[in-house]
């Protein structure tokens, strides 16, 4: 599938600020599932944009305004086409447990089975996991499905019900979320049953899509990452555009930054995701 994306997002602040230093991470990355054929950034004001390759390989656009200002507007455009590979069976044996010692040296996996940011990895989340698939231990991939499932029963979906920043330890004791609860959740149980598991950015081409939408990957050896969406309960197909990775939401915001001044800013956000065919 090919897909127009354009995402907007104004800053209006109840008086001017200054000294403004932000980092945008909203350019798709190009992967075997998808090619970028485009992207464009547009800042108001305008600003001198710089790019940048981060540690987990996500694209990072960077940019400054020292001027006083009343409104920030960042607009990314996108046009990409997806290749989403063919879904693993389900009842498919993938990859036996004694492998994943194959999985730390490559691709970086070692910061994928350590607590992070808003994911821990402690003795009470490994019971849980161990509850959520059963004590089954004879293959990885069996063991994955069991714990989205698990996430996707276990917690409610309700819009608002968080923020960006909480907690996976939050999310368990409230059962109730977004998507980035529900991967967060997932990433953690995963990662306390030893296997490498990231976070990952991108958009939902859906018809009431208005924001970015977040999921997960599991590295399995001999078969390389593979995306779950943990909210939707499947593996993903050519409705999703990713546009990074990280350990945890912490790693890839769509827009982070600071300025000198007011505290008293809204802030609106506008995502339109067009199919092309």
């Amino acid at each position: 599938m090919k897909y127009d994306i354009l995402h907007c997002t104004r800053y209006d602040y109840a008086s001017p600020v200054r000294d403004s230093l932000n980092d945008v991470r909203l350019h798709p990355v190009p992967n075997p599932e998808q090619t970028v054929e485009s992207f464009l950034l547009r800042v108001l004001p305008a600003a001198r944009l710089s790019h940048y390759i981060d540690f987990y390989r996500n694209w990072v656009h960077h940019f400054e305004i020292p001027e006083p200002h009343s409104y920030l507007l960042i607009e990314g455009r996108s046009r990409v086409v997806t290749h989403a590979p063919p879904p693993l069976p389900a009842l498919e044996l993938v990859c036996p447990f004694a492998k994943l010692a194959e999985a730390t040296p490559v691709e970086r996996c070692f910061d994928y089975l350590q607590s992070s940011r808003y994911i821990e990895v402690e003795p009470d989340v490994w019971r849980l996991a161990v509850d959520a698939t059963h004590g089954r231990n004879d293959d990885v991939w069996q063991a994955v499905q069991a714990v989205m499932e698990f996430v996707h029963s276990a917690l409610k979906y309700e819009s608002k019900s968080t923020h960006v920043h909480t907690h996976m330890r939050d999310v368990i004791k409230e059962r109730r979320g977004v998507c980035q609860d529900f991967a967060h959740l997932m990433i953690g149980l995963c990662r306390s049953l030893k296997i490498p598991a990231r976070y990952v950015s991108g958009y939902l081409a859906t018809e009431n899509a208005s924001a970015t939408h977040a999921w997960m990957e599991v590295y399995l050896p001999g078969t390389g990452w593979r995306g779950l969406d943990p909210t939707h309960n499947r593996q993903l197909n050519g409705a999703y555009v990713k546009i990074g990775h990280g350990r945890d939401y912490g790693d890839v915001p769509p827009i982070a930054g600071n300025y000198r001044g007011t505290m008293e800013r809204t802030m609106t956000v506008d995502v339109k995701i067009t199919p092309l065919g």
